[in-house]
């Protein structure tokens, strides 16, 4: 399959365009411009002042007239993996979910799957306009050089946290992990081989993190020694945190902590530490505090919480006391798609209808999660997440269109219209158009430049197919269907 890095970042400019900054002054710059050149963000500003001092340049100009611009969007917790279990394991809580499906089927991906499900997940978001992403909790039967290569040959950016699980769960808690018998694999030493093989590769899209397996009785000593290695390398951290209501439990009656102290005690919280779901923390134990002041990120996944029963995040609590909140999708089989979009509308208005209150969260205040927040979440606040001079060419296009629209209009938007911020978050009918990553076009009118589809969408049915065979693990007929 022919890579993205064949073709180099060329200068563009893109004019006409409604941009959505995102920078601190949260400027939305009508009938704008912006200016690409070596893969970085050169110039922004009015159209009337861009256009005129470039267009005599040898540069490939896009007309973005009642189109919007937004920096790429950053998804902080998908599992790459999952995108072939898609469908297999519905209507379950998560502590089933995960022994009876997910668990026994991804312990036996083989050869090539894993490499399959990341080009699936992979071309699912960036047709969905996300442009970096942190795989949740890359497991060994998925294939590192897999996952990489998918990485590799897309264009995507990417922060790879490789599984490091503790040898031991309670016996008592009953949850057998199918995965268990590559446990030897899934150790600190092998993280950091990885990390020192490819962490900064790709023109640095590609880098290397730790995912810390969750804590379920395992001995305390453990999860420290992950913390401790990961500080002393300065590598990003990621881990799935109280997301199920009976995590709350086993943090208390295991470690005798709330969930962010047990975190804090082993050395797991920091600046480049992000915590997955969070559904259930102990505000009165200080772990909104212990998360503010450790600088360590929240990542809301709320289809996903919803989806297994889990809950419901205290997100606006969080951004109350300071704490950074970044948006993801978690995996397929636990949300059904990886799109942003949906997860950004779903966030803003859950919380609404939890608290009875219409302001308990607003669209541009998602967007930020999605897009500034993630980039803080992964110590790239300084490359990405915003459209700003200097920043890093990850640009996405967007084109309302349709009645689910209407009646937007780019002219109109001083004038009392509807809001740019509002048809992205809420409008059913929105459409990516072009998408840039270190300034090479890898989606353009809604289709792959590199990528090919159909192919990768049919590689999928085939690889499916012997997964479940080998696990022995079918999709459930949850609603007793009868088929004929």
């Amino acid at each position: 399959m022919p890579s993205s890095q064949e073709s180099p970042a060329r200068a563009c400019l893109f004019i006409h365009a409604t941009i959505i900054t995102i920078n601190k002054e949260r400027e939305v710059i009508l009938d704008g411009a912006l200016l690409t050149e070596n893969g970085r963000i050169a110039a922004i500003g009015k159209t009337s002042e861009i256009h005129v001092q470039h267009q005599n340049d040898n540069i490939q100009i896009l007309d973005c007239e009642n189109k919007i611009i937004i920096p790429g969007l950053i998804n902080t917790h998908a599992h790459l993996a999952q995108s072939l279990l898609r469908g297999l394991a519905e209507n379950l809580n998560l502590h089933s979910w995960l022994c009876d499906a997910i668990w026994p089927l991804e312990a036996n991906y083989a050869e090539e799957d894993g490499y399959v499900a990341a080009q699936l997940t992979i071309a699912e978001m960036l047709k969905t306009g996300t442009t970096c992403f942190l795989e949740a909790m890359l497991t060994h039967r998925s294939g590192l050089e897999n996952v990489v290569r998918a990485v590799e040959e897309s264009g995507i950016r990417a922060c790879l946290g490789k599984l490091i699980k503790a040898a031991e769960t309670n016996p008592d808690l009953k949850l057998k992990d199918a995965r268990d018998r590559d446990v030897d694999s899934m150790s600190i030493s092998s993280a950091l081989a990885a990390h020192e093989k490819h962490h900064g590769t790709c023109n640095d899209r590609l880098h290397m993190w730790f995912a810390a397996g969750t804590p379920r009785g395992s001995p305390s000593s453990a999860h420290s020694s992950i913390g401790e290695c990961a500080r002393k390398h300065d590598i990003g951290l990621t881990m799935h945190c109280a997301e199920a209501p009976k995590d709350l439990d086993i943090y208390r009656q295991y470690y005798d902590y709330s969930p962010l102290e047990f975190c804090q005690s082993t050395s797991l919280t920091g600046a480049k530490s992000v915590f997955a779901h969070v559904v259930h923390p102990d505000p009165k134990a200080g772990d909104f505090d212990i998360l503010r002041e450790s600088r360590s990120t929240v990542s809301h996944n709320p289809t996903s919480n919803l989806k297994l029963g889990s809950g419901v995040s205290p997100i606006p609590d969080m951004l109350a006391a300071g704490v950074n909140v970044a948006l993801g999708t978690d995996g397929a089989p636990c949300n059904n798609t990886y799109d942003m979009f949906r997860e950004m509308h779903m966030a803003s208005i859950l919380h609404c209808g939890v608290r009875q209150d219409a302001s308990a969260m607003n669209a541009y205040g998602v967007l930020e999660m999605a897009t500034i927040n993630g980039a803080r979440a992964l110590g790239l606040e300084d490359q990405i997440g915003s459209l700003e001079i200097g920043k890093k060419a990850d640009i996405v296009v967007v084109a309302p269109r349709g009645l689910a629209t209407s009646p937007w209009d780019a002219n109109q938007v001083k004038l009392g219209g509807l809001d740019p911020v509002t048809v992205l978050v809420h409008s059913a009918g929105v459409d990516v158009d072009t998408v840039f990553v270190d300034g090479r076009i890898l989606v353009e009118s809604g289709k792959f430049v590199h990528l090919e589809e159909d192919a990768i969408a049919e590689n999928a049915r085939k690889c499916v197919a012997g997964i479940r065979k080998r696990s022995n693990v079918g999709a459930r007929n949850h609603m007793s269907l009868k088929y004929t």
